[in-house]
């Protein structure tokens, strides 16, 4: 019973065991125009398994989600949900419905395979908003805590 209820809350999405402060791109703006911070972001789909296998073992590493929480903005994306228009750069970007599905603009304008992007897609920017790193797939958490720390070194 135990391991059903375990598998359950680490499947279930949102669930974490440590709070990141996530942003919309909405906040971000206004947060980047207040106090100019390097940016993740992390984009999903609710579909994805190594998505919520992925989630779940980032937000319990406490070190990880204090070092997020204090010196980047974070921004989770779900890129076939998200309907919603997004302003990024300076540029307007949509929802592009496909039957009964579709997925946002924004997710194909980041991803390097504009056909069908690499779930998930990690996007890393500096203060400037300039690219400063690109991740497709799983980001084990130490792997993310040292791609974080030379971040903050530059």
């Amino acid at each position: 019973m135990k391991n059903l209820i375990f598998l359950f809350l680490m499947l279930v999405p949102g669930f974490c065991l440590s709070q990141m402060k996530i942003s919309t791109f909405l906040d971000w703006e206004i947060q980047q125009q207040e106090k100019a911070k390097p940016t993740i972001i992390h984009i999903y789909t609710d579909w994805c398994a190594v998505c919520k296998i992925e989630s779940f073992q980032l937000n319990k590493d406490k070190e990880l989600v204090k070092m997020i929480n204090e010196n980047f903005y974070f921004i989770n994306f779900e890129a076939e949900k998200t309907r919603e228009k997004v302003n990024f750069q300076g540029k307007e970007f949509n929802y592009l419905p496909n039957g009964n599905s579709g997925i946002h603009e924004l997710a194909l304008a980041l991803s390097k395979n504009k056909n069908q992007p690499v779930y998930p897609l990690w996007i890393i920017l500096n203060e400037d908003q300039e690219l400063v790193y690109y991740h497709e797939g799983q980001f084990k958490s130490n792997d993310l805590k040292q791609k974080l720390d030379e971040i903050l070194k530059l």
